[in-house]
């Protein structure tokens, strides 16, 4: 059986096409999925569109079901949701999660496959792998109850760290962003704002998602004596200066890193990567994640899509791709 489908490559850096593909038979233990929606955010996949991962990470970034390399040509992406068309019996029909790239069907192991909360909607939980960095963060460096926190940077990532941490009991959090737009996000996640000038300092945690100098500086700036910095931006190819003179040392200040490609050192031990999956879709039953999708398009305008959201021509936080159309002529 000829089983074809559509994908989205990166052609070039900057330079985006969709290409028809083949799908291969699906062996024992492998199902075929069919696309319902992905998600884009402009974060990593947007510096990839860019082609700035540098050549010393090239091996490190590479997305499970990548094909190609960086900088181009390259499939890439990792939000994908869909519904089983072919697999065992508990599988079939089911909507899963995959980190898979922009592509109308593919095959994969059943092992690759999360299977999606009937409480979380399917265009939801495109935003599982985002509460998935969201989730190890908060493992790498976990709020005591009380404590104040400040989110400096309301991208996705950032945004979802906040609505995480705004559980904890008797925690304080303010979104802290230079656009005031993000206020109104804020509020939705039930969490302040400010901008970075006004955030409030003296804070037991400052979670840095900006990917800026300026704001992880303001991160260090925002900290009590002895306080820690969580560092969640990926700069790729770009250099970063911070005062780590001053009264950083007299401070105690701590800056530490938190990266999802690892299950957090915390949890290693009890926890895998599908507990860490599962986890991140039972947590997407809140409807307060909605706040985070900020717009959609079809599966064939990606290539019109992407360098708009690169750009910041299209201002997002989750852009969601919907399959619809793209399904039916597959």
């Amino acid at each position: 059986m000829n089983r074809s489908a559509r994908a989205f490559w990166l052609r070039s850096p900057g330079h985006g096409e969709i290409r028809d593909v083949v799908l291969a038979e699906p062996a024992e233990g492998e199902a075929v999925v069919r696309s319902l929606w992905s998600g884009v955010s402009r974060g990593t996949e947007t510096l990839v569109f860019r082609g700035g991962v540098p050549a010393s990470q090239h091996a490190v970034m590479r997305a499970p079901f990548q094909e190609g390399d960086f900088p181009a040509p390259v499939k890439y992406g990792y939000l994908n949701v869909g519904v089983v068309e072919e697999g065992p019996d508990d599988l079939a029909g089911r909507t899963v999660f995959c980190l898979y790239p922009h592509q109308t069907r593919y095959v994969v192991p059943v092992s690759a496959l999360t299977v999606v909360p009937e409480a979380v909607p399917a265009e939801r939980a495109v935003l599982a792998g985002t509460v998935e960095t969201a989730v190890n963060a908060l493992w790498d460096a976990p709020p005591l109850v009380g404590d104040r926190i400040a989110v400096v940077g309301g991208g996705m990532i950032g945004c979802s760290v906040a609505a995480l941490a705004a559980r904890f009991p008797g925690v304080d959090v303010q979104l802290v962003d230079a656009d005031p737009a993000r206020a109104a996000t804020a509020d939705a996640l039930g969490v302040g704002f400010a901008a970075p000038e006004e955030a409030r300092g003296d804070c037991d945690l400052v979670v840095h998602a900006s990917a800026t100098e300026a704001g992880l500086a303001r991160s260090l700036e925002l900290l009590r004596a002895e306080g820690t910095v969580l560092e969640l931006s990926w700069y790729g190819d770009r250099r970063v200066s911070l005062p780590l003179g001053e009264a950083f040392h007299s401070r105690r200040l701590t800056l530490r890193s938190s990266q999802v490609g690892t299950v957090s050192p915390a949890r290693a031990g009890t926890r895998t990567y599908a507990d860490r999956l599962a986890l991140a879709l039972g947590l997407l039953a809140d409807p307060v994640f909605d706040a985070l999708v900020t717009g959609e398009s079809g599966f064939g305008e990606l290539p019109a899509v992407l360098p708009k959201l690169a750009s910041g021509a299209i201002p997002a936080l989750c852009h969601r791709i919907r399959y619809e159309e793209a399904g039916r002529s597959a």
